[in-house]
């Protein structure tokens, strides 16, 4: 990979108490997955780790250049956990607007740090297939209100490893003080609200 490329990865993903792959692995090995959609990604080429073909969408002039590198297939090659070639595609949008992508055309939708990706992306999700959110902007609340999903897990982590609870998820997504959140409250807030228990992300599944 180019010095730069490189650069900018490492800066921001080189030190594996950051790069969440434990969680990505956690999933891969919990799901049949072999297709994910990554709203947001900026430059974070983790998922590909795992899973066979990701696409990858971002606006950040940084993305764009680091997708371009022609040696970016070659990085994934020596740190990919699975048999298949890797199959990276990117594309250089917002995804507020429409992908080039088929609707229902991925196993997977990952929402991490850029907004309700649950919502705007839903389309691409095939029904049966999984979203993994955060809560950082709100949108595993925003998918938990969503009757298009339903919650399968609870992604714990501890010392920078994740474990995926999927008992008591009863527990999950209820205040610890006031009335529940709606969707108007998330829209405006842009963040979570906060709960008797949080986990760092959440596995749901797409029902409708």
């Amino acid at each position: 990979m180019h010095a730069k490329s490189l650069a900018i990865y490492q800066k921001y993903y080189g030190d594996p108490r950051h790069d969440r792959r434990s969680l990505f692995r956690v999933l891969a090995a919990h799901t049949a997955i072999s297709t994910a959609l990554y709203p947001g990604s900026f430059v974070h080429i983790v998922p590909s780790f795992f899973f066979p073909t990701t696409v990858y969408v971002d606006t950040d002039k940084h993305a764009r250049r680091f997708f371009a590198d022609p040696d970016l297939i070659a990085f994934i090659q020596v740190r990919k956990e699975y048999a298949h070639d890797p199959t990276v595609r990117f594309h250089a949008v917002s995804y507020l607007h429409p992908l080039p992508e088929p609707d229902q055309g991925v196993d997977m939708l990952i929402s991490q740090f850029a907004g309700f990706v649950s919502q705007h992306c839903r389309r691409y999700l095939r029904i049966g297939g999984f979203l993994v959110a955060n809560d950082s902007h709100g949108d595993a609340s925003m998918a938990a209100l969503d009757p298009s999903y339903t919650l399968l897990g609870a992604c714990i982590e501890q010392d920078d490893v994740y474990r995926l609870q999927t008992s008591h998820l009863d527990h999950y997504f209820i205040p610890r003080r006031g009335e529940p959140a709606t969707k108007e409250d998330l829209e405006r807030t842009q963040r979570g609200i906060d709960y008797t228990h949080s986990a760092d992300a959440y596995l749901f599944q797409r029902v409708a």
